[in-house]
């Protein structure tokens, strides 16, 4: 049985990604920062199905500090768990979102988004990467943001743009172990990420779904199946891209 590591997998994207590969029958170890209760309950949703088996474990990526140990804990449960001692995919979905405009930038604000969405999946995957097999897959969550310049978005996006080039960099890197690495671009996406901005002010959809070739923003499942597919190897042909996934939005 494959197994997959999810970041960022009790919610949003992450959840779906989750349960996605969990319906292909590929293992999951999902990853939450403070939403215990219901990465507990997909895992639980998840062997329910009786397809596969999945584990929650504690990960904040803000705290490099922490990644070591983090890895020692999926060793044990690669062995405890599914008598192995690797895993074949790695989903960098975890981060953390929230707008300010360049003149009101704080450098605690910079910090935040650095060390969690670029500093945190980068020396994750150094961690982790030893224990991948060769001819695995990494899937890197990156944004379109960092192709559109969105107002108040100069910090995120181009933080976004980093992970992207870095994605690049870790397909060259990789590819003697035929290892490989690509991004996805969403769009506006309807999840609780920046604190679920659209359940708190849904008077923000419409117009961002006018902007959208299909009308509408994109739900959670449309981003994973994107993410599931580029892992497969239906896509092993495909390394260093970004793809975006956004429906068209500003097309």
């Amino acid at each position: 049985m494959k197994v997959a590591i999810v970041t960022g997998g009790s919610n949003g994207i992450g959840r779906s990604t989750a349960l996605e590969l969990a319906d292909r029958g590929i293992g999951v170890i999902l990853t939450y920062r403070s939403d215990k209760k219901n990465a507990e309950e997909i895992v639980r949703e998840i062997e329910q199905n009786k397809k596969t088996r999945a584990v929650a474990l504690k990960l904040d990526l803000s705290e490099k500090s922490t990644f070591s140990g983090f890895t020692e804990t999926v060793k044990k449960h690669l062995i405890d768990v599914w008598q192995r001692k690797t895993f074949d995919y790695l989903v960098n979905n975890g981060g953390i979102g929230g707008g300010m405009m360049f003149t009101d930038a704080t450098e605690d604000y910079f910090n935040s988004i650095l060390n969690t969405n670029f500093k945190g999946p980068f020396f994750l995957t150094q961690q982790l990467v030893p224990l991948m097999e060769d001819g695995g897959a990494i899937v890197n969550t990156s944004s379109n943001s960092s192709k559109i310049t969105p107002p108040g978005y100069s910090v995120y996006g181009s933080l976004k743009a980093a992970l992207s080039t870095w994605s690049r960099y870790l397909a060259k890197e990789l590819s003697p172990r035929q290892i490989r690495v690509n991004a996805v671009s969403p769009g506006p996406v309807h999840s609780n990420f920046g604190d679920g901005v659209f359940d708190k002010h849904p008077e923000y959809i419409k117009p961002l779904a006018e902007q959208t070739a299909f009308g509408r923003i994109a739900k959670p499942e449309d981003i994973a199946k994107v993410i599931v597919n580029l892992l497969s190897e239906d896509f092993g042909w495909v390394t260093a891209q970004d793809i975006e996934v956004s429906g068209g939005f500003m097309l």
